[in-house]
Parts: C-alpha cells; sequence; structure tokens
C-alpha cells in the first residue's frame, strides 16, 4: 500500500519540462480562474458559502490493552468496552450573506486582472514552448 501511494506521488509530481515551465508561469492565472468560478456562483446563488470547523467531544471506544496470555494456561477474557471523550472536529459548509454589488465589482476586477496576467503571461509561455519542445 504504501509502496503504490509513493509511486502514485512521483507519477503526480511528473511532467514533461514544458508542462512544468508552463504550470509556473500560469499559476496566478490558475488561482483567479478558480476565484472567478466562485465569485460567479455566489452571484448565482446569491450568497457565500463558507465552510466553518467546530470542535465537540465524542465518546468513542477507547484502546484497550489485552493481557499476554500465559503459555500453557488458557487466554484470559477479553477485558470490557470502555469509553473515552475525545474531540472530534466537523467541518460543514454554511451560506454566508455578501454584498451583490460589491462581488459584481470584484467579479469585474478579477476578470481585468486575469486578462492582463494572461496577456503577460504568453510571451513567457512562448519561451518555454521554444525552451523545451516535445
Amino acid at each position: 500500500m504504501r509502496r503504490s501511494l509513493v509511486v502514485l506521488l512521483l507519477l503526480a509530481a511528473c511532467g514533461t519540462p514544458q508542462e512544468r515551465c508552463i504550470a509556473r508561469e500560469t499559476r496566478d492565472v490558475r488561482i483567479l480562474d478558480r476565484l472567478i468560478v466562485e465569485s460567479e456562483g455566489n452571484l448565482a446563488r446569491g450568497y457565500a458559502l463558507e465552510e466553518v470547523t467546530t470542535y465537540r467531544d465524542r465518546w468513542v471506544r477507547c484502546p484497550v490493552t489485552r493481557e499476554t496470555p500465559v503459555e500453557g494456561q488458557p487466554a484470559p477474557p477479553p477485558p470490557p468496552p470502555e469509553m473515552c471523550l475525545r474531540e472530534v472536529s466537523e467541518t460543514v459548509t454554511q451560506p454566508k450573506a455578501i454584498d451583490l454589488r460589491a462581488e459584481a465589482q470584484k467579479l469585474a476586477s478579477m476578470r481585468d486582472k486575469r486578462a492582463s496576467l494572461a496577456r503577460a503571461a504568453s510571451p513567457a509561455i512562448a519561451q518555454c514552448k521554444a525552451q523545451y519542445p516535445e
């Protein structure tokens, strides 16, 4: 299991030098793309979604150590289950009120910024393609 996880991580880190170069040069554009999609969703819904993490105490079964059986004697009976209080985190998605005008202005600003970043990244992408032809 561990070996396959390591192989999977190595494969995920792979990519041609050209792909890695382009990904490095367009990182900010991809981040803005995700933020734009989120903002468009907020405007379509009329509210934002936020993740809130709360911590609660829960009763859970405690690990119980079993006695080591003595050779030649019957195994001791299993110990009774014990319960312990453990802090457990829960993350829930909750609606959050937003100012729709401000969200629309933010979206327009992000679209403008994305366009300028894409224009600025074009020469870098061309350089990556020239430097690392496939």
